[in-house]
């Protein structure tokens, strides 16, 4: 299947092709999976993994990164109205200092497709964007840049933005200092300046550079 799939060439008009592919040789069940976070100075990194039925408009799921927030909040519950199965996947903070971004964005994933399989529901091919596998045992390909190349990947990813942008909103309530509302923890001006003014708050990633600093 690895080599069927190096064989495509990605087209911008035909995000689902991907998806189609592997439908022709007979794996029903394909998933795309992306995370949100892996930048910021604060708070959880989090994944997704989306099935999208074959029948819904692809097109319209674009890259999260590309769309504004109002545009990815219609999009994610266009997908919940079309019955999209959606699972997701949360990594804290605390174990993002433990064990590295790159592997705790793994880990999301995986806890993302668990989610899939805790609803009873069992992904035939995981699609999965960036350069690395995640610890499963199910068939997976990495896509680089994989929002722009799979409409599911796309999906992922819209839902996991908006789910990390609500887990930002809680705790902007929780330390209104730092304006997590604002920039969901990226090392923005507004964020770095209150790191130095206030020093970081319990959902700081005391690990990263422009917080162990004032650790």
């Amino acid at each position: 299947m690895e080599k069927i799939l190096s064989s495509i060439v990605p087209r911008a008009d035909d995000t689902y092709l991907y998806e189609r592919t592997l439908h022709d040789h007979g794996l029903a069940m394909v998933a795309g999976l992306d995370e949100a976070g892996r930048g910021p100075l604060a708070g959880p990194v989090v994944a997704a993994c989306v099935i999208l039925p074959r029948d819904c408009a692809h097109s319209l799921f674009l890259d999260s990164k590309k769309l504004t927030p109002k545009r990815r909040e219609t999009l994610a519950a266009t997908l919940t109205a079309i019955g999209a199965v959606i699972g997701v996947g949360t990594v804290s903070h605390q174990t993002i200092d433990q064990i590295n971004i790159l592997q705790a964005s793994l880990l999301a994933m995986k806890r993302a497709v668990d989610d899939l399989l805790s609803q009873g529901i069992a992904p035939d091919f995981l699609l999965i964007d960036g350069n690395f596998p995640i610890p499963a045992t199910i068939p997976q390909q990495p896509l680089v840049k994989g929002e722009s190349k799979s409409a599911s990947i796309a999906a992922a990813s819209i839902i996991a933005k908006t789910r990390r942008d609500a887990l930002m909103a809680e705790l902007d309530r929780q330390y209104p200092l730092y304006q997590f509302s604002r920039h969901q923890g990226y090392p923005t001006k507004v964020h770095r300046l209150a790191i130095i003014q206030h020093g970081p708050c319990p959902c700081h990633r005391r690990t990263f550079k422009g917080v162990k600093e004032f650790v």
